[in-house]
């Protein structure tokens, strides 16, 4: 379910001035809108508030983020503005904050005109209000630089889509299909645990209910999706196993879209049987689910599927995955699962292939698989802690190359490396509560990582 983050771009200034130098805020438009265009650029839906002095302003330009809908509010002192005028109003919003600490003036050195301080003085009122905030107990994010020579706006713009992902976790309505996997603990949450602690939702249906769903695909349907699998997968496997997995998967599709629903998972011991409309495993679906942003997780799994759920909304880009192997000699970590991963983290051309099936007796079902695009990448984890608590694990990586033997391409694959070495990164892994089922994101992303987990009132480790 994606969209673009939005943000309420604040701008805080000093009523003292429009007072005795009312041309003095006219100098600021052009950098308001260099900044405003900056986050557009980026991908971010920017509603602004108008440059606010006293408290009512503060007051009436949060009510309108609100009413917008907005996932962040990003503050931006002009110069110098007293906190006083704007915590209560910051304070009292359940939005959260990212303080954006950036001057108009990249250099003020030892030659600078003095003039020029009058522009460039808003960083002691950021101290000012970030000092209230941290008094009033009201969690923010802060990041600093030039917005045109630093990377401070990506910075921001990936906070907004933590702000984003932290919205969609925590109004997160998971779909289960089947029950958890038998013996599996370490995702093991009460339904009315998500409900209370998490604001998740979770319903549990059988594959048998996905009958009326599948029974209502019709033959126009399947050979739509047929061909634009063609299109984009590079197809090799019988067209009988290709067309039963995509009828199956378009009839999950459509209790999914019908439900509202940002995640799902399954259990694929409770499909079964080789007969009737529910006669295969839906991982197809798992896979293009994630693409369209849609969170999935294996086993039953419905945590895990809201994290990637929430995580693919904000970021794209993410895919449910688990650790399988350590390679020792390596200093990798082999990642893998059964038939699922995202085609927009796959380097290349995903293939699409027949799986193998002898768990039950569904028929084989019809599979994406690759390997994620080399670079950085953030691993990440959510740990169910004792008395209904949650943590994150937030992990740096480097995804590294693809395999180099032909008879593993069929499957689901990918190697990590942690800075910190294989062995240290097991230990401290499994030290903070690390489940088996995870998630990976592609890019530089542990700094917003840390801000989803901080939004969604959950703790946080890095590793």
């Amino acid at each position: 379910m994606r969209r673009r983050p939005r943000i309420g771009l604040l701008f805080l200034y000093l009523k003292l001035y429009d007072d005795t130098l009312p041309e003095m805020r006219k100098g600021f438009e052009p950098f308001t809108k260099e900044i405003t265009q900056a986050f557009a650029a980026a991908g971010v839906e920017v509603f602004t508030s108008g440059v606010c002095r006293v408290e009512k302003e503060f007051e009436e330009a949060v009510g309108s983020f609100e009413k917008e809908g907005v996932d962040l509010i990003v503050t931006l002192h002009l110069a110098y503005s007293p906190s006083l005028e704007a915590i209560g109003a910051l304070t009292a919003t359940a939005l959260p904050i990212l303080m954006l600490d950036t001057t108009m003036d990249h250099a003020f050195g030892p030659d600078t005109d003095p003039e020029r301080i009058l522009y460039n003085h808003g960083i002691h009122g950021v101290q000012d209000l970030a000092s209230m905030l941290r008094r009033s107990r009201k969690p923010f994010r802060i990041v600093a630089g030039h917005a045109g020579t630093s990377g401070v706006i990506g910075r921001a713009t990936d906070i907004a889509r933590a702000a984003r992902a932290a919205k969609v976790f925590r109004n997160a309505r998971v779909l289960r299909i089947g029950e958890s996997f038998k013996g599996m603990g370490d995702f093991a949450v009460e339904d009315e645990t998500f409900r209370n602690a998490l604001g998740i939702t979770v319903d549990q249906i059988t594959p048998g209910e996905l009958a009326p769903d599948i029974l209502s695909v019709g033959d126009a349907e399947i050979d739509a999706e047929m061909k634009l699998d063609a299109e984009r997968y590079d197809v090799r496997l019988d067209k009988s196993v290709h067309r039963r997995s995509v009828k199956v998967c378009l009839g999950l599709r459509k209790r999914l879209e019908a439900g509202r629903y940002d995640a799902f998972s399954v259990n694929f011991l409770a499909f079964d049987s080789g007969e009737g409309p529910v006669d295969t495993v839906p991982f197809l679906e798992a896979s293009k689910a994630m693409e369209r942003g849609v969170g999935y997780g294996g086993e039953g799994d419905a945590l895990t599927a809201a994290l990637v759920g929430a995580l693919s909304a904000g970021f794209g880009r993410t895919t449910f995955t688990e650790i399988f192997c350590p390679d020792w000699k390596g200093n990798s970590i082999f990642l893998s699962h059964m038939g699922e991963i995202n085609p927009e983290v796959v380097s290349g051309r995903p293939l699409l292939v027949e799986k193998p099936f002898p768990f039950t007796n569904a028929l084989n079902p019809a599979i994406i698989t690759g390997c994620p695009a080399a670079g950085p990448a953030v691993f990440v984890n959510i740990v169910p802690g004792p008395e209904a608590s949650f943590d994150l694990i937030v992990s740096p990586v480097q995804v590294l190359g693809d395999t180099q033997r032909s008879e593993m391409r069929g499957s689901v694959r990918g190697w990590i490396r942690h800075d910190a070495g294989v062995e240290r990164f097991l230990e401290e892994y499994s030290k903070a509560g690390g489940t088996h089922h995870s998630a990976l994101v592609l890019g530089e992303k542990a700094e917003a990582m840390e801000a989803f987990a901080s939004f969604a009132g959950i703790g946080c480790r890095r590793i």
